[in-house]
């Protein structure tokens, strides 16, 4: 099973820091936020771990190299210029293989057991099902809320619809669900999820743990005095 980690964002909010420094390697408790996520899902079990990049993307080759010191082999998919979400995936397909895969933003930090999802990801059949999302409870930045999970289950395009829940920016995609999106050209994400939802395809849950959009200067500063403690011997 393979996993993808999203890292071409720009990180304007997060300027002047992200303007030599790519986000994904923001010191966050004494290491690379995206460091992080890769000691996650090697001790998951998920050794080949695809990464994109654009803005300072070489910075990011340069830092992590081939995975080895981690235990993974990390591959690389460069973009030019950003592609949004689903561009970004689409183009990366080559590298993702023909089976099931995990995505997860770089730019988040969280405690997510993904050992636990590997069922799930293997449920994902390409026709009945085509994603698995990881809902949050709403931060204050984005009170709406982004779905609705349903009590089977299931999720609403709708926040509205059972309980209004934020996407994670976690998810376990089948590449199915990115058959009709063109590698190399830019394309949102959710509109295929929504389009997916309308046909039932698309599964969720909620996490109840840690998480947190590392998107501002501040929120830097609590992923890191968060990262801190886990650290600690």
């Amino acid at each position: 099973m393979r996993a993808m980690i999203l890292a071409a964002g720009r990180g304007e909010r997060m300027r002047p820091l992200t303007d030599h420094t790519p986000k994904p390697l923001l010191d966050v408790g004494g290491q690379p936020l995206i460091v992080w996520h890769i000691q996650r899902l090697a001790a998951a079990g998920f050794t080949d771990i695809v990464i994109n990049h654009a803005w300072l993307g070489s910075q990011i080759e340069a830092a992590l190299g081939d995975g080895s010191r981690y235990g993974v082999h990390l591959a690389y998919s460069a973009e030019s210029t950003a592609l949004e979400t689903a561009g970004g995936i689409a183009t990366a397909l080559p590298l993702l293989g023909n089976a099931p895969f995990v995505v997860v933003n770089g730019d988040v930090l969280t405690d997510v057991d993904f050992a636990a999802l590997r069922p799930t990801l293997a449920a994902l059949d390409g026709s009945r099902r085509l994603a698995h999302l990881l809902l949050v409870n709403n931060p204050p930045h984005h009170p709406a809320g982004d779905f609705g999970l349903l009590p089977d289950g299931g999720v609403s395009a709708s926040a509205a619809d059972g309980e209004g829940l934020t996407f994670s920016g976690i998810g376990l995609y089948h590449p199915a669900l990115f058959a009709h999106t063109p590698a190399g050209q830019p394309a949102k994400l959710a509109p295929l999820l929504r389009a997916a939802m309308a046909q039932q395809q698309v599964s969720g849950q909620a996490h109840r743990g840690l998480w947190l959009d590392v998107g501002t200067p501040e929120r830097l500063a609590e992923a890191d005095a968060i990262a801190r403690r886990w650290a600690q011997p």
